[in-house]
């Protein structure tokens, strides 16, 4: 498959209006994806335990979306099978009065992954230029110099693409997800949570009032996309309106990423293989 084609690393001409929400890729059914996907796993699960024995560089897997976008799920299906010793996942919800006496970032930089291990962000500081830009969130106590404007919008993008050189500059790799859902689609899943009393849980009254919304969230992530896509931290537009080419997809970039390191087991030195052979020795001569 084509990963370029989901690719964006230079926003200049982005529009998300570019990218369709229900491509296949040329997939002709579900199982046909699940079977490829199963094998995008394995792979990943034998790179994932190299990256933690190499112990030097780590993945920060960062998954933004619109409300029934399926970013739960992804998570589950794509990263079944890793090593917990060696996975992270956060999700961030509404800053606490703590988390809002400190700069945007800091929430966030607390919760980056150690050297070798994978740290995924459900939602993330780009939140800080998504929902808190469509509502209008920032209060005078986190930005006391001037009033919230055009420039202070393009400065928070500024942050935001220099911090994630600063990650990259670090050993830390930033992938970029954006599940692009449709709003039908989105009113589909919706209604199917309504209609299942088991699924009744996931339903917030919040999430009915945000899709009011709808135009200024593709707005907003238009423009978060389009000022910080680069190359050392591109996004990948996903379309999500089928789960399952949307989960294959991301395995298919999550591996590609992966092999890119290239990630080795550590070599150890002569004089530490002659005393792992004596050791063995003293083991087999054991009666």
């Amino acid at each position: 498959m084509k990963i370029e084609k989901y690719k964006v690393s230079d926003g200049k001409d982005f529009s998300l209006d570019d990218f369709a929400t229900n491509d296949k890729g040329g997939y002709k059914n579900k199982d046909e994806a699940l079977s490829d996907m199963n094998k995008n796993i394995e792979k990943i699960e034998s790179e994932q335990d190299k990256l933690y024995a190499q112990n030097q560089k780590s993945v920060l897997l960062i998954i933004q979306a619109m409300d029934a976008a399926g970013k739960d799920g992804l998570i589950k299906h794509v990263m079944t099978g890793l090593n917990p010793q060696g996975t992270q996942v956060f999700s961030f919800k509404q800053p606490s009065a703590e988390e809002l006496d400190h700069d945007f970032l800091w929430r966030y930089n607390k919760s980056l992954p150690e050297r070798g291990r994978i740290g995924i962000f459900n939602r993330s500081y780009y939140e800080d230029v998504l929902v808190v830009k469509v509502h209008n969130l920032i209060e005078v106590n986190q930005y006391p110099y001037n009033k919230v404007n055009d420039k202070f919008w393009y400065n928070r993008y500024e942050h935001i693409k220099n911090y994630e050189k600063y990650l990259y500059d670090n050993g830390i790799i930033p992938v970029k997800i954006f599940l692009n859902v449709s709003k039908d689609e989105q009113k589909e899943r919706f209604m199917s949570r309504l209609n299942d009393s088991s699924k009744n849980w996931k339903f917030s009254i919040a999430d009915v009032k945000e899709r009011a919304y709808w135009n200024e969230y593709q707005k907003a992530y238009q423009d978060a996309i389009s000022a910080t896509a680069s190359e050392i931290a591109p996004w990948y537009i996903i379309p999500a309106d089928k789960k399952w080419f949307a989960r294959l997809l991301v395995s298919e970039i999550f591996l590609h990423i992966l092999k890119g390191m290239n990630l080795e087991y550590p070599q150890i030195s002569k004089e530490e293989s002659a005393r792992l052979a004596d050791a063995k020795k003293a083991l087999e001569e054991e009666k």
